[in-house]
């Protein structure tokens, strides 16, 4: 017999329905861009047009993932560590080591303008953040002085599950 790895403590996740629109907006540039390309007429300048479609692809790209890998968080607590995946396929990922944990604080009211936006954040005062929407998350204190913040949702519980963890390292 195989043996299984236990599963997870806690699961949570948080999304931002409002993402959603900026994606709109991305598939928008990306099909302004094919649009020029194939139904423009050549004879107004090549180089013109080359950059007008470049710059309408490239753009929908942009948008289209940065919406995208950020529209929701999930978080996992297991036995071992906590990770964070963001978006459809799980990218960008975090994983922490429970053993590397020093504390875990409940944060009632993160804003996306408190670390300069949606997504992956790092603020010299403030440490690393994964932010998807306004609301509850999880602050936890890491071994070499490091600060980590996600937001999520149910916040309290993971809090919980992450202290009873740090209380039976401790002993």
């Amino acid at each position: 017999m195989t043996a299984h790895p236990p599963g997870p403590l806690w699961t949570g996740r948080a999304s931002n329905r409002a993402q959603w629109l900026l994606a709109v907006a991305g598939a928008a540039c990306l099909a302004l861009g094919i649009e020029l390309a194939v139904d423009h007429s050549w004879n107004g300048g090549i180089v013109a047009l080359l950059m007008a479609v470049i710059g309408c692809l490239a753009a929908g790209l942009l948008i289209l993932f940065g919406t995208l890998a950020f529209v929701h968080v999930a978080v996992t607590i297991d036995s071992e560590s906590l990770t964070v995946r963001c978006g459809h396929i799980g990218l960008p990922r975090r994983t922490i080591r429970l053993d590397q944990v020093v504390s875990a604080e409940f944060v009632p009211r993160i804003t996306p303008q408190q670390w300069g936006g949606w997504g992956c954040r790092w603020r010299p005062e403030k440490g690393t953040a994964v932010i998807v929407r306004r609301g509850e998350g999880v602050r936890l204190g890491l071994g070499d002085g490091k600060v980590f913040t996600v937001t999520v949702d149910d916040a309290e519980s993971a809090v919980r599950v992450l202290r009873a963890h740090l209380r039976a390292l401790a002993r």
